[in-house]
């Protein structure tokens, strides 16, 4: 069943389209016509000529923002990685789902969707509408001692990523954003960091939940453990998500990929939602084109990650919480640089000289 699930998948990586250069390129001239110097806008400029380039349009009007917390717990806490007890997890879900989180205190104010998912969390809740049910797993196996993930749970957390970037894409979402919760989860994304990039656990492993010195070292020891004893492929990205993974992550790598194919621009939190995107791109390298990074996180991993994407974040606020925090404030930008393309007026509507042409 794997296998075939992981054809599936390869199959929509393929169906991903570079984004049109004609509506860059259309994009770009519009901005030199409207009522500022050029490029005095600086980066929020490229950022509404992609959208525009992604909707081939640069028409005006409100954008349905929606963003994902994905929820799940690793086996590898057992290794003492972390400062909060696996049971954070899933009160942290319950936190979401009464509106008392970070996340959704942003979310409001940026009207924001934010929609809860339950890829591995481990315990089982209650059925209720407000929680999407993507269960993989009940945590993931312990890292150090094997695989986090059989091949077939990673396929399966693709998959559903996957149809949760088609459910948006339906639902008529032109942003989404993918955030996530899960005790234990940046020893996983560091060491997702490490097979990819090349570096040193020590060099990408930081504090995560607020650990000190003595269990960052630890940390560092067990991430180091667990690549040993895995040793995945760096250049297979359903294989490390298998070995060094978790089920949180896996769905976000597959939404990246999902919103890709449906030309949904999608944004990227921190830390182990861009382990999720870089996963993703080495899987399909045209999802770059429509993944945008929020910002860039305290977690010294996450830098080495934004340059193998090879995409600058949007922020830099010193943030590192998670949840989909960062995406939640990104969005803000995103929107605010398309609707300046579509709604700026030119110096000809405007009435207002243009800049005199060199001599």
């Amino acid at each position: 069943m794997s296998e075939s699930l992981r054809a599936r998948i390869e199959e929509v990586c393929r169906s991903v389209t570079p984004v049109n250069e004609e509506w860059l390129a259309k994009a770009r001239e519009r901005q030199m016509t409207l009522t500022k110097p050029p490029g005095s806008m600086g980066e929020m400029e490229e950022i509404g000529n992609r959208m525009a380039a992604i909707n081939q349009s640069v028409s005006s009007g409100p954008i349905r923002k929606r963003i994902y917390v994905v929820a799940a717990d690793h086996g590898v806490t057992a290794e003492g990685v972390s400062a909060y007890p696996t049971e954070v997890t899933r009160q942290m879900v319950f936190n979401f789902l009464n509106g008392g989180a970070a996340i959704n205190v942003l979310a409001r104010h940026g009207q924001i969707e934010v929609q809860i998912v339950d890829a591995g969390v481990a315990c089982d809740f209650p059925p209720r509408t407000d929680l999407i049910d993507k269960k993989i797993v009940q945590g993931t196996a312990n890292l150090t001692r094997g695989p986090a993930l059989t091949r077939e749970q990673a396929v399966s957390a693709i998959a559903a990523g996957i149809d949760l970037a088609r459910t948006a894409k339906r639902d008529q979402v032109g942003l989404l954003g993918i955030g996530e919760m899960g005790i234990g989860n940046t020893t996983a994304a560091s060491a997702i960091t490490s097979v990819l990039t090349g570096l040193h656990p020590a060099e990408v492993t930081g504090r995560g939940t607020g650990v000190d010195d003595d269990v960052l070292r630890h940390k560092i020891a067990v991430i180091e453990r667990a690549l040993e004893r895995n040793r995945p492929d760096r250049n297979d990205p359903f294989e490390i998500l298998a070995c060094v993974g978790g089920a949180e992550i896996g769905v976000m790598m597959g939404a990246v990929i999902g919103a890709a194919a449906e030309r949904l621009p999608v944004v990227a939190d921190g830390f182990i939602s861009t382990a999720a995107a870089a996963l993703a791109t080495t899987a399909c390298a045209r999802v770059r084109d429509y993944l945008f990074i929020a910002h860039l996180s305290r977690e010294p991993g996450h830098r080495a990650l934004v340059e193998y994407i090879e995409i600058g974040p949007l922020l830099d606020l010193r943030l590192r919480l998670g949840e989909g925090t960062g995406a939640a404030l990104a969005m803000h930008i995103i929107e605010a640089s398309a609707k300046l393309l579509a709604e700026m007026a030119t110096f000809d509507e405007a009435g207002v000289s243009a800049r005199k042409k060199s001599l």
